[in-house]
């Protein structure tokens, strides 16, 4: 067998696929429900590691409180607590299962190519997770919480009171834009290396990745500016650091282009 050939020489007939593929999907969906069901039973202490940033916010405030107002939100918040902590928890698993069912299909060269890019996806996403939570979370409840008014004479005064359900919903909203939009780099990066995008290509096209990141920001975050700028600045920043990285790529494969032709 060829140092870059597949790693199966023979060919799996269609059933064997679908076996596999189906093998695959069991492992899959088997870990989502254990995650989900321990997720479940600390769903309250997830709830709570999530309300962190808004309780420090309104710290001192001696009516300081969250509601709910259906007998079943609570429930129900519970459930897509442990939803969204299971869809996280469970990723890695199933990004290695899709790479165990297709890497035996690809050259040596192409699983070198992708392995990278398939680690840095939840390394990319948790940092952009990290950020909303620890600098945009207190940051955006504080400017928020600034519309509160104490009311006076002939007037009542106007109070937050948050409900479960709207918070988590807000906050996962929050969570999975800026971790998606850090996603960002490993696509730009993967395409080329693959040779579907070029380093000058990025760099023309940067005005309009501006543009672009404002809007994404303005579309995916809540109408605060915070939030919006939040988001927009890493983008850009990340398209920037994209084109340094997309540079150090395209200058290693003409290096190896360059050498290969030397050998031939």
């Amino acid at each position: 067998m060829s140092e870059d050939g597949p790693s199966d020489d023979k060919k799996m007939p269609l059933l064997d696929h679908l076996v596999e593929l189906r093998k695959r999907l069991l492992y899959c969906i088997g870990f989502f429900v254990l995650a989900f069901l321990v997720s479940f039973h600390f769903a309250e202490h997830i709830f709570q590691f999530l309300i962190r940033p808004l309780a420090h916010v309104m710290e001192g405030r001696a009516d300081a409180r969250m509601i709910f107002t259906a007998l079943h939100e609570a429930f129900f918040t519970y459930i897509k607590v442990a939803f969204f902590a299971a869809i996280s928890l469970s990723f890695p698993m199933m990004a290695s299962q899709v790479w165990m069912f297709v890497a035996p299909g690809l050259y040596r060269n192409e699983r070198k190519a992708f392995l990278p890019f398939l680690v840095a996806t939840p390394v990319m996403f948790i940092a952009g997770a990290a950020l909303v939570y620890y600098f945009i979370f207190p940051a955006a409840w504080h400017f928020l919480l600034q519309f509160q008014t104490p009311g006076g004479e002939g007037t009542l005064p106007i109070q937050v009171e948050p409900k479960v359900d709207q918070y988590l919903s807000l906050s996962m909203q929050l969570i999975f834009a800026f971790g998606l939009a850090f996603e960002m780099p490993v696509g730009l990066l993967l395409m080329i290396r693959t040779g579907i995008l070029s380093v000058d290509s990025l760099v023309r096209k940067r005005r309009y990745a501006i543009v672009l990141a404002f809007i994404v920001a303005a579309v995916l975050t809540p109408p605060d500016p915070l939030s919006q700028i939040g988001l927009a600045v890493p983008l850009i920043a990340l398209y920037e650091i994209s084109i340094l990285i997309g540079r150090v790529i395209e200058k290693r494969r003409a290096e190896a282009e360059a050498a290969e032709g030397m050998a031939t």
